[in-house]
């Protein structure tokens, strides 16, 4: 488990590096310091999104509530399928913490973890994101990034920038962060997306370095899948 930022956090925040055992695929030689690094990962992605919203100046009026932000059994055409699913216990705690965020009306939070063909040592997918009623979507998704590359143990390799692709709907911004262990040097693009209802951070990680995709173009590509994929109408 990485120990915390070095910059302070709330301590009702703190509940959020306790990284659950059920999210660690099965020991592969020396990929487990690797595996609990990218768990690790999964959860700076949350406190980015939360402490994002909580330092954001608020306007007058929220957007109406159109749509939410789910977690499918497959994403990206069936390539990663869903292994983890950890809405109901971080995703719940995140909730309670974010009452008093007075930019942002959060209605649910979800947290899932995808592996590529369904098995946990080939690669990942993370997606930690929140749904509900939001404002400032520019400063939410690139202070996410922002603090996302501040963590402990994360090395920024690329740069935050806008990457959208032309005829996007909305702005996808992204990163390459690296993370190294003993044995170990993964290098991996974090992108983001904020718009009225939803907001959300997408990592996906090869398991390999030299098959890793550093493209943040297709990287950002990709994320508006997941987008497109994840978010639904209200019915």
């Amino acid at each position: 488990m990485p120990p915390p930022p070095q910059q302070p956090l709330p301590p009702q925040l703190s509940h959020v590096w306790d990284v659950p055992p059920m999210l660690l695929p099965p020991p592969k030689k020396s990929r487990v310091g690797l595996v609990i690094g990218i768990a690790g990962g999964a959860f700076t992605v949350v406190l980015a999104i939360l402490v994002t919203l909580v330092l954001i100046e608020a306007n007058i009026g929220f957007p109406e509530a159109r749509f939410t932000l789910t977690l499918p059994g497959t994403l990206l055409d069936g390539r990663y399928e869903l292994t983890q699913d950890l809405s109901d216990s971080v995703g719940r705690k995140m909730e309670k913490n974010s009452r008093h965020i007075w930019d942002a009306k959060i209605t649910h939070a979800v947290v899932g973890r995808y592996s590529l063909g369904g098995a946990p040592n080939r690669g990942a997918l993370l997606i930690t994101g929140i749904y509900g009623r939001f404002k400032n979507l520019d400063e939410t998704r690139s202070e996410a990034l922002k603090r996302d590359g501040e963590a402990a143990g994360a090395t920024v390799v690329v740069s935050p920038r806008d990457v959208t692709p032309s005829g996007a709907d909305v702005r996808i911004s992204c990163e390459v962060l690296s993370r190294k262990g003993p044995a170990w040097t993964i290098a991996y693009p974090v992108c983001a997306w904020a718009d009225d209802n939803t907001s959300a951070l997408v990592a996906e990680m090869v398991f390999g370095a030299a098959n890793a995709d550093l493209d943040l173009k297709s990287a950002a590509r990709t994320t508006l899948q997941v987008r497109s994929e994840t978010v639904k109408a209200i019915k």
